[in-house]
């Protein structure tokens, strides 16, 4: 597969709040929700993709969690414990669930 010449490597995704954080597109693909926006005809394959419902708080542990995923998968080393707020842990698990990551 070819890659679009004029696709960003960086994606824009937009809380609640309208808080943005810039995620590189290799972490961002970690979410199997976002890799399917970016990949379709919708308005989000620009790179820049809202999520109303989901506070920049809980986003911001998302995408703290998709750099992880990243940089650890296939690690030969000692992968450290991903810690996560215990008030807003629900709000992750709910959000990593919709987000598919």
């Amino acid at each position: 597969i070819m890659s679009n010449a004029n696709e960003s490597s960086i994606i824009k995704l937009i809380s609640a709040e309208g808080h943005e954080f810039y995620v590189d597109r290799k972490c961002a693909m970690v979410s199997g929700t976002i890799k399917s926006m970016l990949a379709g005809q919708f308005a989000e394959s620009s790179g820049e993709i809202s999520f109303p419902e989901i506070p920049a708080i809980v986003l911001e542990k998302v995408v703290q969690y998709l750099y992880y995923k990243v940089r650890h998968t296939n690690s030969t080393q000692r992968v450290p414990q991903f810690d996560i707020e215990p008030e807003i842990a629900l709000e992750v698990l709910m959000a990593s669930n919709y987000l598919d990551c």
